[in-house]
């Protein structure tokens, strides 16, 4: 009898192990295979008694390319015609980036414009105070 703990790594819901081992174990577990999408890491580890542990860890593959949308956010109520921007892109692969497609045009955000307008308001308040008290 082996006095090492054997582990089973499996993938969501399948019967068959991914892979057997006997602990400790270094894995790579190559997401490329999977879907994108959410899945669970169920992780079984029996030791030489027989005794069986379980551990699932949730995780989110994201393989694909990238998809990034301005003009609705998820849960939404909207009505009439919404205007849209829509970005999808790869990431390329381990060796090389891809610099073109990899970056989202986003419009400039509110809080940007109150301070373009907040700091315009003041310049030109100090400016009319100026050439009243010079004159």
């Amino acid at each position: 009898m082996s006095d090492k703990s054997t582990i089973f790594i499996f993938i969501d819901d399948e019967t068959r192990p991914v892979a057997e081992l006997k602990s400790p174990v270094s894995f790579d577990l190559d997401t490329r295979k999977l879907t994108d999408g959410e899945h669970v890491l169920k992780i079984v580890s029996k030791d030489p008694t027989g005794k069986e542990g379980i551990r699932k860890i949730p995780f989110v593959v994201r393989n694909g390319p990238a998809i990034a949308i301005e003009g609705i956010k998820e849960h939404a109520v909207v009505d009439g015609v919404l205007p849209l921007m829509i970005n999808a892109y790869g990431k390329g692969d381990q060796k090389s980036f891809l610099i073109s497609g990899s970056e989202t045009p986003q419009s400039i955000p509110w809080w940007v414009w109150t301070l373009i307008i907040g700091f315009a308001g003041w310049a030109l308040y100090y400016m009319f105070r100026y050439f009243s008290i010079a004159q």
